[in-house]
């Protein structure tokens, strides 16, 4: 399981997977399935580094506001 780490202050653009679905009302099951079948993209909604997997949360913000 991942540890929860924000990456910049309480207005972070990238959150791991626990602490993405937190903010985002998911759960992490949900966030692993959207990346596993494609609906997120790598390079938009989501960032791999290190092993670990990086929500990028402006990216969801604009993927949610476009209503792909």
């Amino acid at each position: 399981m991942e540890a929860a780490v924000i990456t910049t202050g309480p207005l972070a653009e990238t959150a791991t997977v626990a602490l993405a679905a937190q903010a985002l009302g998911l759960t992490e099951r949900a966030i692993r399935r959207k990346i596993e079948e494609g609906v997120w993209v790598e390079g938009r909604q989501y960032h791999r580094r290190g092993g670990t997997i990086w929500v990028d949360l402006k990216g969801v913000t604009q993927w949610v506001r476009q209503g792909v």
